[in-house]
This record gives C-alpha cells, structure tokens and sequence, in this order.
C-alpha cells in the first residue's frame, strides 16, 4: 500500500512536467512535514499565523481510498500542486498537500501552502454583510448609496440582497480588463472600472453574476463599520473563525508557503500564470489563504460561530427573479440538493489558482480544495462530492 502511493505521486509529477522525489514525497506521507519559516524582516510581511501541518483523524483506508481519488484526478486534469481539508462534525479531521507548490524550485505543496481563493472570497464578504444585518447595521433591502456614495445611483435602485445573490445588473468583466496588473490602493478605486456604466437589467428581472457587486458590498461594509474593508473582514470573520493564514492577496508582501500560479499554453504545456495584481476586486476574488483556513471558515459557518441559525438558513435559500426563474443561488453560495440533502459551495478561477468551498450543512461536513492552475475549478465540485461520499461511508464501503 506504501508503495501504491508512492508510485501515484511519482506518475502525478510526471504528468505536471516535474519528476523530483522530495522528501515531502516520499512513501507514506503525501505532503511535506510541518516546518518553521523564515521570519522576514519587519513590515514586509503579510499576517502570518501558525501553521498547520498535515492533519489525519480519518481511519488509514479512508485517507487511502481519499488520496487515490485526489491524485488520480490531478494527473488526469495536469495539477501541479493541490492543498485539501476536510472538516466534519465539529473539527478539522484531514488537511494535506500533493503535487508541487512550485515546480521550478521543486517546493512541495503541504497543508499550509497558501494559494489565491478568488470567488471564494465572496462567501467570506457575504458573511460578514449578513452579520452586520444581523446587528441592524444595515438593512439588505435598503438602496446601497446609504452607505456607499461613492457609487452613483442608477435607473432603478440596487440592494445588498441583490448584490449578494447576483440579481442587481451590474456587469461582470469586460475583454482586456483581466489580468489587471496595476495596484488599488483603496476600494474606491477599484469602483471606478464600472461605476459609470449602467445596469444591464433592472434589479431582481435577470440574473448576472457579477464580482464587481462585491466590491460595491465592500463599499457598503467599509461605510457602515468606518473601517477599511480588509480590517472589517479580518475582526469580524477571520478572528472568529481561526483563521491566521487568510489576508488580501497582495503581489508585493512576502507571503510564506505562498504557491506559485500556472496556466496551460495553446499546445498545453505548463507556463507560468500571467502577472496579476487582485487589489481591484478584494471582496469578490482578491484574497489568499490555505485549505485548513478555508475549512475552519466553513466550519465556523455552520456551527453558529460566524452567523446566526436564522441568517444561515437566508444564505442557504435559493433566490429568484420576479418572473419565477432561479439563480441557483442562495446568498454567497450555489445550493443543490444532493441525495436527500442540501449541499451548497463557491467555486473560484483566477489568474493561477482554482478552488472550492463545498459544504453539506446537515451532516455537517466542509471539503476545501485550492490548487495552484487556473481553469480548473468546474472539475473540483466533482471532486468534493467523491471526498465527501468517502468520508460519509460506512467502513466497509470506504475500502
């Protein structure tokens, strides 16, 4: 059995274009082990908390039959490096890294590589839009301009519910607006790329999902707590929620275990992802983080921590437009139902990095995925579900 799984990791790097027998790959352990980064000079640092080695409270032939799924599917998709977490009933039970974090420094992907989350972000802001309704900070129902002015009225008038849901008509990204490579020094900024165009539907008629949205949702935040978006972010979800790896994504800050992003050229070899600077769009696809932080975030999610019952249960109900047609869409996360019961998640695809936040509220049990390729998140809510149904298996099925 060893010996299987060394071999799979051996035909995965070879498939990525990378054949190195790291330490961190070697028979028995998948990713590398938990070690201490060098500490950068003051100041020039990102937040860094403590980090989060590989985590295994799964039975041995469930983590088995977890890692020959995750593996296979890296070397039939070409994923250089994939971090996973698991969370299940009420604690972190799986957390490992596979693959190469950065394929020309040979550097192994671990449990705390720190990748991009990109639309990920959005469940984060949503969170924390819904608490502050919670608190009667902010009415969802209420125009936008109470608490973000910067962003001009329109024909019809734009709400936060229609925000969050995707409903509210603004446009999502143009042709040659991505990758954007300048730096937004504050939301506002950020809000000048669309602010003055008009809506492309009246609100709650049509659907448009739209990351742009969220940063007007990041307007709103910054206007009800009078604080930077990022700071509201970190007190009122991150802290609560564990997570001390979980930052803006900032190109320039030295960010430790920070994986490097690939793409895929026309004849589909490996490349490096193009330059790309995420300050523009911070609430709707500009942080980083890893897969434990992403689970605990879940985990805090549906354990009452961050929201409560009530403000849960409005993120997890689908939303709909007047004539009757479903988004697909709850408050921040995509619902199904799925074997007789609800699972919800966001996926995310930016310039280097894909992942996905899956979660199953009722059992309750939270799969993050973050990889280090662009494009591949329509095959990780696949991927989640196969996890979860090994998780969630009787013994004797999980072998």
């Amino acid at each position: 059995m060893r010996f299987e799984r060394f071999a799979r990791t051996v035909l995965l790097m070879a498939m990525t274009g990378a054949i190195v027998l790291c330490a961190a790959q070697a028979p028995g352990a998948l990713a590398a082990p938990r070690s201490a980064a060098a500490s950068p000079p003051p100041g020039e640092t990102a937040q860094v908390g403590p980090a989060t080695g590989p985590v295994v409270k799964l039975p041995a032939a469930r983590v088995e039959a977890i890692e020959v799924v995750v593996t296979n599917e890296m070397a039939r998709i070409g994923i250089p490096g994939l971090s996973l977490a698991i969370a299940h009933r009420g604690e972190l039970v799986f957390a490992n890294g596979y693959g190469l974090a950065d394929l020309e420094n040979f550097v192994s992907a671990k449990a705390d590589t720190v990748y991009r989350l990109a639309s990920i972000s959005k469940t984060m802001t949503a969170t924390l839009v819904l608490q502050l309704a919670e608190e009667g900070r902010l009415h969802l129902e209420s125009p936008v301009q109470a608490h973000c002015p910067a962003f001009p009225m329109k024909r019809w008038h734009v709400t936060s519910r229609q925000l969050l849901s995707h409903q509210a008509g603004i446009r999502h990204y143009r042709d040659g607006e991505r990758p954007m490579t300048r730096h937004f020094r504050t939301l506002e900024e950020g809000l000048a790329l669309f602010k003055g165009d008009p809506l492309e539907f009246e609100p709650d008629t049509g659907i448009l999902y739209s990351t742009y949205g969220y940063t007007v949702l990041g307007c709103v935040v910054e206007g009800v707590t009078g604080r930077p978006f990022a700071e509201a972010l970190k007190e009122g979800v991150f802290i609560p929620a564990g997570m001390t790896r979980t930052q803006p994504d900032d190109v320039r800050a030295l960010i430790p275990n920070r994986a490097h992003g690939y793409s895929r050229d026309d004849q589909g070899r490996l490349v490096n992802a193009a330059l790309a600077d995420m300050s523009y769009k911070v609430p709707g696809g500009g942080l980083s983080g890893t897969a434990p932080d992403v689970a605990r975030f879940g985990l805090a999610l549906l354990s009452g921590t961050l929201l409560k019952p009530e403000s849960l249960e409005r993120m997890l109900t689908l939303q709909g437009t007047r004539g009757g047609n479903s988004s697909g869409l709850g408050l921040g996360l995509y619902v199904e139902e799925r074997d007789g019961q609800r699972e919800a998640w966001q996926d995310g695809n930016q310039t280097g990095a894909s992942g996905l936040l899956y979660l199953r509220p009722e059992t309750p049990l939270v799969v993050a995925l973050l990889v280090n390729h662009e494009r591949t998140a329509p095959a990780l809510l696949p991927l989640a579900r196969r996890i979860t149904d090994l998780v969630l298996a009787e013994p004797a099925a999980a072998r």
